[in-house]
């Protein structure tokens, strides 16, 4: 697995990351089975012998049980902790918490991020995060009480580095202007059925595609300002490789057969060449895979060695986009 500088730290970082997400088994409030920490170990422990040493968490996948099982890992590899970077994000907040009338929401006050931290590094048995994440932009963020609470993690030790998940250009620089920590990874979904971000340099100031394009920037502005760029849901669910959950679009089916035609012309898994989409943008995309099948772990880290011509990802971009280029 080749790696690559996570810019604005010292750290080194696999250039396909782990994804946490299901590991917890159920999002309900039941316990985790034996079979869900096995599950789960065997995820983990794939993900490591491939190379990845980077592994993204949220306070509240499968409601704090992701977290909690990853744990198990420190009883195998005990100095393991060191030798690898965890991220977790923290910021939404469930409905019914914490009374009946609550609904979803997001929360970026001092208390709830400060709370939420405390919860993941007991949850994680660790000491600090590499990295914390505010997960979804609150619309009420104050950023001062942001700041407040990455100066204090800061300075105690307990985080070392931060960033943001789904937040445009604007709000990161609003954010970025009360912070004294560089924001230095900003987590969006991309894949060949979604490619907004990109299609915002393509289709602005054009009469095509027929959805909005708001023109924010915000590839452009991570790459100006040294934020990494980390892919959610890299594989659209499945989609991208033919596996539907339920009936294709037109664009689905074309990128599907496209990705299969090149994944034979090269000898390699499908999900090769969805992940090497990512990979082969010049800024430096970090695909965060979140499958719990050892075998597709595997399958998606060989897009790590996948070259794509310029041709080719023209052509997977422009089906998965579902329209002709402007």
């Amino acid at each position: 697995m080749k790696t690559q500088p996570l810019v604005n730290t010292p750290l080194e970082v696999s250039r396909i990351a782990y994804g946490c997400m299901q590991i917890g088994g159920s999002w309900d409030r039941s316990l985790m089975t034996d079979q869900t920490k096995r599950d789960a170990l065997a995820a983990i422990r794939t993900a490591l012998d491939l190379g990845i040493n980077f592994f993204d968490h949220a306070d509240i996948y499968c409601r704090g049980k992701s977290e909690e099982v990853f744990a198990l890992i420190w009883q195998e590899s005990p100095g393991l902790r060191e030798k690898i970077v965890l991220q977790t994000k923290c910021g939404i907040r469930f409905p019914g918490d914490p009374d009946e009338s609550a609904p979803l929401r997001y929360d970026f006050s001092y208390d709830h991020i400060s709370h939420s931290v405390e919860g993941s590094l007991r949850r994680l048995k660790t000491d600090y995060l590499d990295l914390l994440l505010l997960h979804r932009p609150d619309a009420l963020v104050e950023p001062e009480e942001v700041a407040r609470a990455f100066d204090a993690l800061h300075q105690s030790g307990k985080v070392r580095f931060f960033g943001v998940s789904n937040h445009t250009a604007a709000q990161i620089a609003l954010l970025q202007k009360y912070l004294k920590q560089p924001l230095v990874a900003n987590q969006l979904e991309l894949n060949l059925l979604h490619t907004h971000l990109l299609d915002e340099g393509i289709a602005a100031n054009q009469d095509r595609p027929a959805w909005s394009i708001r023109g924010e920037g915000t590839l452009e502005y991570c790459r100006l300002h040294d934020i990494t760029l980390q892919a959610w849901a890299p594989l659209a669910g499945g989609a991208v490789v033919g596996n539907f959950a339920e009936k294709p679009t037109e664009a689905a089916t074309k990128v599907a057969a496209l990705v299969a035609d090149l994944a034979r012309e090269k000898n390699v898994s499908r999900e090769a060449i969805a992940i090497a989409w990512l990979l082969r943008h010049p800024a430096r995309i970090q695909p965060i895979v979140g499958t719990t099948r050892p075998d597709r772990i595997q399958a998606a880290c060989e897009g790590d060695a996948v070259e794509l011509t310029r041709e080719e990802w023209y052509c997977l971009f422009i089906a998965g986009r579902g329209d002709r280029l402007p």
